[in-house]
This record gives C-alpha cells, sequence and structure tokens, in this order.
C-alpha cells in the first residue's frame, strides 16, 4: 500500500496544468495574507461603541478613519489579482447569457467593496473590507482543493468506471447549482430590496451575506473530491472488478450525500442572512465550513479502504 495525498503533483501532468495549480496556489496564498492584516486593522471597527466617552470615540474614530485606508489598499490587489478568475469567469457567462459560479462571487464582491471604498472616501458609513477578503480567501481555497481533487484522478484498471461515474453525477450537480444560484441571486436582490426600504444602513451588509451564500464552492466540490477519493483507494489496494462496482456505487452515495447535505445547510443559513442576523464575514465562514466537511465526507472512502478491510467503505446492505 503506498500513501495518497491530492496535494502531490501527479507526475502525468502537463505543463499547462501545472502552471494553472501554481497560479491558484499563489492566489490562495496572497489572498490569506492580505485577510489575515484587514482582519487585524477592521479589530479597533470591532470595540467601537456609542457609550463610549466622548474623547474615547473621538480617538478611536480618527483609528479606525486611518485603518481604512489601509485596508482599502490592501484589498485592492485581493480583490484585483486574487479574484481575477471570478471576473473573467464572470464576464464569459454575462456573454453567453449563463449564471455559474462566478456571477454570484463576482456580484458579492462587488456589492460589499463597491459601498466600502465609497464609505472609506467620504469618510463615513460601513466597511466590508474584511468580508471581501475573507471572502476570496475562502474561496479560493475551495477551488484550490477541487482542483487539486481533479488533478489527483489516474489512468488504469477501475478508474475509467469512476470516470464515467464522474460525468453522470457531474451534470446532476451542476443542474441542482444552476438553480440553487438562480434562486439564491433572485433572494437577495427582493430582500435586499426590503432592507432598502425598512433600514437602508443595513441593506448592503444583508445583500453581501446572501451574495456570500449564493456561492456554491460545496457543492462544486461535492463530486471532485468523492471521485478522487474513490481513485485513492483505488490506487491504495488491488480491488478486485466486483469490488470497484460497489466502489463506484458508494463514491455516488457520498457525492449524493455531499450535494444535497450543502444545499440543506445553505438553506439553514440563508434564513438567518436574510433577517440581517448573519454578518458577511460569518457568512463567509459557514462557506469554508461546507466546503471543508464535503471534503472530510468525501476522504472517509480512502481513509476506510486503507485502515479496514477492502469492503470497509461499502454500505452494510452492499456487503452482503
Amino acid at each position: 500500500m503506498r500513501p495518497y495525498s491530492i496535494f502531490s503533483t501527479p507526475q502525468v501532468l502537463s505543463d499547462e496544468d501545472r502552471l494553472a495549480r501554481r497560479r491558484l496556489l499563489a492566489r490562495m496564498g496572497l489572498a490569506w495574507l492580505g485577510m489575515m492584516q484587514v482582519m487585524m486593522f477592521a479589530f479597533p471597527g470591532y470595540l467601537r461603541s456609542e457609550r463610549m466617552a466622548p474623547d474615547n470615540l473621538a480617538l478611536l474614530d480618527q483609528a479606525i478613519y486611518l485603518m481604512n485606508w489601509i485596508s482599502l489598499v490592501l484589498t485592492v490587489p485581493v480583490a484585483l489579482y486574487c479574484a481575477s478568475p471570478v471576473w473573467r469567469g464572470a464576464w464569459a457567462q454575462i456573454r453567453q447569457w449563463q449564471i455559474g459560479m462566478d456571477v454570484p462571487v463576482a456580484l458579492g464582491i462587488a456589492a460589499a467593496f463597491a459601498p466600502s471604498a465609497y464609505a472609506t472616501l467620504a469618510g463615513q458609513g460601513e466597511v466590508y473590507f474584511d468580508s471581501v477578503v475573507m471572502f476570496v480567501a475562502f474561496l479560493l481555497t475551495a477551488r484550490y482543493l477541487e482542483l487539486c481533487a481533479r488533478q489527483s484522478v489516474e489512468a488504469g484498471e477501475g478508474h475509467a468506471l469512476i470516470e464515467q461515474l464522474r460525468s453522470t453525477l457531474s451534470v446532476r450537480a451542476n443542474r441542482v447549482a444552476f438553480w440553487f444560484v438562480l434562486v439564491q441571486l433572485g433572494l437577495a436582490f427582493l430582500v435586499g430590496g426590503v432592507w432598502l426600504f425598512h433600514a437602508p444602513e443595513r441593506a448592503i451588509g444583508v445583500m453581501v451575506a446572501l451574495f456570500v451564500m449564493s456561492c456554491p464552492c460545496a457543492m462544486a466540490m461535492a463530486v471532485p473530491t468523492a471521485v478522487a477519493a474513490a481513485h485513492a483507494a483505488l490506487c491504495a489496494k488491488p480491488i478486485s472488478p466486483a469490488d470497484q462496482r460497489l466502489l463506484a456505487k458508494a463514491t455516488q452515495r457520498v457525492a449524493r450525500q455531499n450535494l444535497f447535505c450543502s444545499v440543506a445547510w445553505h438553506l439553514l443559513m440563508t434564513p438567518l442572512a436574510a433577517g440581517g442576523l448573519m454578518a458577511p464575514w460569518v457568512a463567509a465562514i459557514t462557506m469554508l465550513l461546507s466546503s471543508l466537511a464535503v471534503a472530510a465526507n468525501s476522504w472517509r472512502i480512502y481513509r476506510r479502504a486503507v485502515r479496514r478491510p477492502t469492503r470497509a467503505w461499502l454500505p452494510a446492505a452492499a456487503q452482503g
């Protein structure tokens, strides 16, 4: 049995794919670096309270004004360079009259960054730079996991069966993600309009949180991570043709779990965001948690294959 990791670069990977992997890793690293810095500069804003002494409040407002300018400078490269694949993908989808994952992501970044930049220039109002950089960093993390999972495929006996399964499951997952994004975008604009009428000062924050929740990152990882775990199981130990078919059934079951559980998680969190009970940066954390949960659930296939007997990753009914 040999160790297997989706983060190891396959030897058969083309130069183009290697370059794409390095670029995404560089963008993700810069986004995380920017996120840590911006979150640090946003901390004084978390401490602000109208109940503070007037002198202390005035001093804190001056510090917040300075920190907002620093955050703006740090957020620009994250929003432009790190998120550049999002802008290109969204523009391509709009030109083709399609709605994919990049459209709500681009709307969320723009809806958070533009008002924040205006508030910084005007010297008053709420800023969401921390939400922008956190959203981009978590999004790129999810996409990096997805890319590593897709590139970890190896050729050989049994792998072709898993790849055929991937094609079937991907069509279904893409259909679910499309309708999810479409409904979430409509809900974001509708709820944002209601908040704009009743409480204009909170409308932007609610819309940004809903845009973040509309990003189907976990859904996009549902099939690739399950398929990567199945390939890992095949690489870990020899599996008979009969067990390969059972492995394919287990992979299908886990992929469905990933897809529908991620949808259920978003549906549970959406009312909180729509009700103004979830800040945009909290919505970004929930997005990351759902993506990590999908990856962990998929990796159970490989973990059970290497730690237990051959059929341990199968449901009890399938083991006979």
